[in-house]
């Protein structure tokens, strides 16, 4: 069984083949898990209960010839910041190190409903808070593709066990670029959604007014079947919407991709971008064109203040988000653990933009920025469908390269954090590219992302 060439397709159609039942494929993995998984720390926890009980109810399902959903029997892993009843649930915290989840977070619900399986649960920067997966209060994740280099973060673990075949596709959160980031380090897909598209319940929050669940799969035809799986209203999230996805979002259309114009916005094409990168997203532009679509230059002109109102918003809505975390509510862990360094950081940081003399000079000031910022958006939403951007001003760096200096590594989410604070939905595809879509329309950037996925996968074969 080889497993580096599974996607969410393809073991449906072996499954409803009967080339291997669905038990098999999970006890294969495991076996995989326990070899590779000790070189790249992708994985806190296994549940392996869960997942053999998971795969043996698909299998009696095509046993008595029943019809089983696209996702059914697909092993999946869950970052670690999500709810599994019954399950530990730590966020990579001491402080929760002993934490087991009560209930399923509504993603986990829906996916069991269409029969998915969980390998386990993967490793993340504490509580989300990170671009490297370095800052987990229990090991540091490598990227698969080079062990000396970080897989990205906050979702590295997800990223990681997906990049090195140790699960068909993840679920990661994205704050920042928590999915985008670490997908385009691992040279995977990884798509944030819509801010409401996907119901928060079971997420541990880290930024309310930012926070989304989104997938990390193989192709983004993998992402679209997971997104839909797990898009939708959920009356246990206030902000969650009920908006409809129709057939588009998994099989497009190319007379629709080529009425589309795409714009290059200006501010993210500036010095400093790794040659590299750059080199590779020209190569992307001229793939796209043999579609006929349609470029266009575009300004965002409050794009440089992104980063800044982000580590202001942020922070603030951290510092009241982990006040529960006060050794009361919660168990303190074998170890009496406490916050780590970067978590310190942030609530300190967040505590002080919200106090009082501060608030109107920091957080209202930056909470108008923002406005601005979606206002850009929203105009050049006029002009163009879709944006393509940059996903990270340079390629993976080492294991230890940023730790000592925050603002380094803040700034390789200068490219992501602007799609969260307007709150649009966004995808990066390998070999480095950001598409972001205007809100509600993942269908435009899925079905760009599978239109260029085919002509690149015709001109490598």
């Amino acid at each position: 069984m080889h497993l580096h060439d599974l996607t969410i397709k393809k073991v449906h159609d072996d499954l409803t083949s009967k080339k291997y039942s669905a038990l098999e494929l999970v006890k294969n993995f495991y076996k995989w898990i326990e070899t590779k998984d000790k070189e790249i720390g992708a994985y806190l926890y296994l549940g392996k209960d869960d997942a053999y009980l998971q795969a043996e109810k698909v299998d009696i399902a095509l046993a008595k010839g029943e019809a089983i959903g696209e996702l059914a029997g697909v092993p999946l892993a869950i970052k670690d910041n999500i709810l599994i009843a019954g399950q530990l649930a730590t966020a990579a915290s001491r402080i929760l190190e002993n934490y087991m989840a009560i209930y399923d977070a509504t993603v986990i619900r829906k996916l069991r409903k269409a029969q998915a399986v969980f390998l386990g649960k993967t490793n993340l920067d504490e509580f989300a808070m990170g671009s490297s997966t370095e800052n987990s209060g229990f090991q540091i994740t490598h990227n698969p593709h080079d062990l000396d280099k970080v897989p990205g973060g906050s979702s590295g673990g997800s990223a990681a066990a997906v990049a090195a075949h140790m699960a068909v596709a993840a679920l990661g959160s994205d704050t920042g670029g928590s999915i985008r980031q670490p997908a385009d380090f691992c040279q995977i897909v990884g798509l944030k959604p819509t801010y409401g598209a996907v119901s928060r319940y079971g997420l541990m929050a880290m930024a309310s007014s930012l926070d989304q669940i989104g997938p990390l799969t193989k192709t983004v035809e993998d992402a679209a079947i997971l997104f839909e799986a797990i898009a939708g209203q959920d009356s246990f999230d206030a902000t969650s919407a009920d908006v409809t996805y129709g057939p588009e979002l998994g099989q497009p259309k190319l007379e629709r991709i080529r009425e589309m114009t795409i714009g290059l916005p200006k501010e993210y094409f500036i010095t400093g971008l790794d040659k590299q990168i750059e080199e590779k997203i020209q190569q992307v532009i001229t793939q796209l064109k043999t579609l006929k679509i349609k470029f266009k230059e575009i300004s965002l002109p409050h794009t440089q203040y992104a980063l800044s109102c982000y580590y202001i918003i942020m922070p603030a809505e951290v510092s009241a988000n982990l006040a529960r975390y006060d050794g009361v509510r919660y168990s303190r862990g074998r170890s009496k653990g406490d916050f780590g360094a970067e978590v310190k950081r942030r609530v300190i940081l967040g505590t002080f933009v919200l106090s009082s003399g501060y608030y109107d000079a920091y957080y209202a000031k930056a909470q108008k920025v923002r406005a601005l910022i979606k206002k850009d958006f929203d105009e050049v939403f006029k002009k163009v469908d879709v944006i393509l951007a940059p996903v990270s001003p340079t390629p993976p760096f080492k294991i230890g390269e940023r730790m000592a200096d925050p603002l380094q590594m803040y700034l390789s989410d200068i490219f992501t954090i602007p799609a969260n604070l307007a709150g649009l939905p966004a995808i990066t595809i390998p070999p480095g590219f950001q598409l972001i879509g205007k809100p509600w329309r993942e269908s435009d950037i899925l079905g760009i992302g599978q239109f260029y996925e085919r002509i690149s996968n015709q001109s490598h074969s």
